[in-house]
């Protein structure tokens, strides 16, 4: 039983890590701009909280420009609004979780025997990451849809990005979040496993 909540908290441990990384990843969206006419040619990495263009010129192969988003921008579409909303909610779940798990560790350890105090930290730590998991699916999840219906975004002139890329796919973010997502519901039956009817008695 401990082996299997360690385990429980390394994998979450992983998977908060991940989430916190992918939240502040740039390439959730992968836009290329082929048509010279208006805008010049190259590709942006459309984050949840930032872009990045990349542009191509004669005598530099790429010129990296990148433009912060602020909690006064009111540009954002609701997709990446959501988006931003789940992430955070994840992150701070997960921590929180992590909080309630190491809590059951500790009181394992040291021998404290309250078996339905450490089965109610355990279960609850569980039930945060896979609340978390869930989270993070549903960021993916708006973050998919808006690529597969072409969504665009209404960036201020400045930035100098069309309304709509010619094309647009999914970056190398939308791997990490399925990974976070999935290691999050498997820390969550890990440390909630064989506490859950437990817990009910409680």
């Amino acid at each position: 039983m401990p082996s299997k909540k360690i385990a429980g908290f390394a994998i979450a441990t992983i998977g908060w890590i991940l989430s916190s990384t992918s939240t502040g990843l740039v390439d959730w969206r992968v836009w290329h701009m082929d048509d010279p006419s208006f805008f010049p040619t190259g590709h942006a990495y459309v984050g949840m909280w930032k872009v990045c263009i990349y542009r191509h010129h004669t005598n530099i192969s790429t010129a990296k420009l990148c433009h912060q988003y602020t909690d006064y921008d009111d540009f954002l579409p609701l997709d990446v609004c959501i988006a931003q909303d789940f992430l955070l909610i994840a992150s701070i779940l997960g921590l929180v979780g992590k909080g309630y798990s190491i809590h059951g560790l500790w009181s394992m350890h040291m021998g404290i025997l309250q078996e339905l105090k450490i089965c109610r930290s355990f279960v609850i730590s569980g039930t945060l990451d896979m609340i978390a998991g869930v989270c993070i699916l549903n960021a993916a999840f708006w973050n998919y849809c808006s690529i597969t219906t072409l969504q665009g975004i209404a960036f201020p002139p400045s930035f100098q990005l069309p309304f709509k890329p010619d094309r647009q796919e999914m970056g190398n973010a939308a791997v990490v979040v399925n990974i976070d997502a999935v290691l999050k519901v498997l820390s969550g039956f890990f440390l909630s496993y064989r506490f859950s009817r437990l817990t009910s008695l409680i």
